[in-house]
């Protein structure tokens, strides 16, 4: 009987996606009120089986960055490798202090940390792949071993890397629920687009109230 009831419980993930200095107020590439998640963040942590951060990681060569671009303007967008790439501010530079997890999230239930962004030749948006999706960064291959079934999702940027992950994971067969009100996006117009992509793939919008 032991076995039968851990044998079909619902094993559950939160991930926790890039709540890193550069990606709150005063960083780089700041989200507007990316800070004011931090707490929901550590609350929601005691409900999963496991918990997982991703962690933007990047060369200070990287091409997804503006400076490593002549004549070119943070923001704009290019051909990289056949996919579009937005030209970003420099962020998350390896061993850098923008790169760092906030000192405010709680990492003590955090099982691993997923690095993603380390090639200089592709960005990584998503916690699953690279933007071509040509390499993974071990995260699909954690969550079967873990037997996880059912992925959240929180952290920053809700119109970026939170919507990347979400999409992956819903295209690769796990239950997807997006927790929005610990999440923050860039801008509201691409967060709507992103919303509206994501709830035709089954992923489920709600709140930490309802976990």
């Amino acid at each position: 009987m032991l076995w039968s009831f851990f044998n079909n419980k619902t094993m559950k993930a939160l991930l926790i996606i890039d709540i890193q200095n550069d990606f709150l107020p005063g960083g780089s590439l700041a989200v507007t009120n990316g800070d004011k998640i931090i707490s929901i963040v550590n609350k929601t942590q005691k409900h999963f089986d496991l918990v997982i951060a991703t962690q933007d990681w990047h060369p200070a060569n990287h091409k997804s960055f503006a400076s490593n671009h002549s004549n070119k303007a943070i923001f704009e967008v290019i051909k990289l490798n056949g996919s579009d790439q937005v030209l970003w501010p420099d962020h998350c530079i390896q061993g850098s202090f923008g790169a760092d997890f906030s000192t405010e999230l709680n990492m003590h239930q955090v099982s691993a940390v997923i690095r993603k962004g380390t090639n200089l030749e592709i960005d990584s948006y998503s916690g699953f792949f690279d933007n071509n999706k040509q390499n993974s960064t071990g995260l699909h291959g954690l969550l079967k071993e873990k037997n996880i079934t059912e992925v959240y999702v929180c952290g920053l940027a809700a119109d970026y890397c939170v919507y990347y992950t979400a999409k992956d994971a819903a295209e690769l067969g796990y239950k997807t629920f997006f927790i929005e009100d610990a999440t923050k996006p860039i801008s509201d117009e691409n967060y709507a687009l992103a919303k509206e992509d994501l709830t035709s793939l089954g992923v489920i919008f709600t709140d930490s109230s309802k976990l």
